[in-house]
């Protein structure tokens, strides 16, 4: 039996909705077939965007969605991808061995009316690599000025009169590898350029209120090599604060939970020690979040107090923007990188979402990676069938916390058997509008676990869901009834403030509870 003791009346760090933010890129057929399909398809559409993803993504409510990179926005130049479709640009999108022509149908515009129609706030990656720093400066102000200037006169006359308003713009992308090969110091350097040229939307003085807030989010390390992760951050946030500082509000963490050193492991077909091998290696982004967070507050802390009458202060957040289950290489796979996703991917992903929310007070936004047809995706689209995989269904259950409170939780639970030293249970509580969320899941494939609940107070039951799999390698596929799918958790047995439950093998599951009246 497993125990979580919980205290409800002691909140903590509100969790951002921004967390369960999503990724799309152009890459194999995560936009083109995964949500774009034209005008014309015979497959339902709103304007060319693929209807049944976009009311499926809709309806988890995404508070963010970075678009187009990843590595594929440091060879785009935003201004092929608008006006007219038929007088946009076709060239070849060699991003990742992606090995199609980028016909440009797919650009700024509908990028934009995909986000009004699922309700996220866009996040813009410029080119760092390929581009310029006034082509920067021209798609910020294409998209966001309000003025009749020749550059918002040409978003009206391509079908959109108010600006977009887009608030967050990533300069560059994993500047570090495919985005130029910096060294921290000299992408600070080129940071420098671009954070100083991009618009203020005012005069920037302390007494005028800007028309547009504008959010810049800088490239944080790779988080996958332990060394290099730890000197980039340091030497960026050095030469940051040489002189004169730029604008900066955030610092772009990526994180992959590769699986390729097995190559008997396939996405649908892995042993019992694969399993667990792949659950373990989730937990390491919580120590990289950590540690991170230490590094850019160590970084803040020793930069010169700056001078003169406009002096500011200086805080930057931590986001994870790339995340998400990284599987050997499927080359008879439908496009590069797509990936099958089982309730292992499931698991892994609740466990990351509870990663976030146990540590919202040093991480503010996240994005999977990706949200359709590419590696830890929430949809698989194949002509016209669209599948929901099982990781839609845990940013479907994990709702209910965007915008709670932590809250303090304490875990009594037996260590699997094996050299992953995995706990059998893992749980995360908050609290929002009086209702008290608690997430169990049971990385164990062998058994079903017995978990008393013990709270500080009396409450009642109000619902609960649950999503598990009769085997390991189960998953969603096309033209079948769904193997991983949302089911009614039973009812707990309550004595007082105590809840007895008995959660399944290799599941997730969502709780929640209200005091009694």
């Amino acid at each position: 039996m497993s125990k979580i003791n919980i205290r409800t009346m002691g909140t903590g760090a509100v969790i951002n909705p921004a967390l369960h933010g999503q990724f799309i890129e152009f890459l194999g057929s995560g936009i083109y077939e995964g949500i774009w399909v034209g005008e014309d398809s015979t497959i339902p559409n709103y304007d060319g965007l693929r209807k049944d993803v976009v009311d499926a993504l809709k309806a988890v409510h995404p508070a963010v969605l970075r678009w187009p990179g990843g590595c594929f926005a440091d060879t785009y130049h935003w201004r092929n991808g608008i006006g007219p479709k038929s007088d946009r640009p076709q060239y070849y999108n060699a991003n990742f061995g992606t090995e199609r022509v980028e016909s440009n149908e797919f650009g700024t515009h509908e990028f934009m009316h995909l986000c009004e129609l699922v309700g996220a706030e866009p996040w813009l990656n410029v080119n760092m690599l390929s581009g310029t720093v006034q082509e920067t400066v021209d798609w910020v102000e294409y998209c966001d000025r309000d003025a009749a200037t020749t550059l918002a006169k040409e978003r009206e006359k391509n079908g959109h009169s108010k600006p977009f308003n887009v608030e967050y713009w990533g300069i560059g992308n994993e500047s570090w590898a495919g985005g130029g090969n910096y060294t921290a110091q000299a992408y600070a350097n080129e940071y420098r350029k671009y954070a100083s040229a991009i618009p203020l939307f005012g005069d920037g003085l302390p007494w005028t209120t800007p028309s547009q807030d504008i959010q810049l989010i800088a490239v944080g390390p790779d988080g996958n090599k332990p060394k290099e992760r730890v000197e980039w951050t340091k030497d960026f946030f050095k030469e940051l604060g040489q002189y004169r500082r730029p604008k900066i509000q955030g610092y772009d963490l990526h994180f992959y939970n590769w699986n390729l050193s097995d190559a008997t492991d396939k996405v649908t077909e892995f042993s019992e020690d694969a399993w667990y091998r792949v659950i373990h290696g989730a937990f390491e982004l919580e120590d990289v979040i950590k540690e991170q967070y230490d590094l850019v507050q160590q970084g803040i802390k020793a930069m010169p107090k700056e001078e003169g009458t406009f002096a500011t202060d200086i805080k930057v957040d931590l986001i994870v923007g790339e995340w998400g289950n990284w599987h050997n290489i499927d080359l008879e796979a439908p496009s590069i990188l797509w990936q099958q996703c089982t309730i292992r991917d499931a698991i892994t992903t609740a466990l990351t979402l509870d990663i976030f929310h146990r540590h919202c007070d040093k991480v503010q936004m996240a994005c999977v990676a990706q949200s359709v047809n590419v590696l830890n995706s929430l949809f698989l689209t194949k002509g016209k069938e669209t599948v929901l995989t099982p990781n839609y269904y845990v940013f479907s259950m994990y709702q209910v916390h965007k915008g709670g409170q932590k809250l303090d939780l304490t875990l009594e639970t037996n260590t699997l058997i094996g050299e992953h030293e995995l706990k059998k249970v893992y749980s995360f509580a908050s609290k929002k509008d009086e209702l008290i969320s608690v997430n169990i899941v049971n990385v164990s494939i062998e058994a079903n676990e017995l978990v008393e609940i013990n709270f500080d107070q009396e409450l009642e039951f109000v619902g609960g869901q649950v999503l598990a799999a009769d085997e390991m390698t189960d998953y969603n596929d096309f033209g079948k009834e769904e193997k991983v799918v949302i089911k009614a958790a039973a009812k707990p047995v309550l004595h007082g403030s105590k809840a007895s439950i008995t959660v399944p093998k290799s599941s997730v599951s969502v709780y929640q509870f209200k005091v009694k009246a």
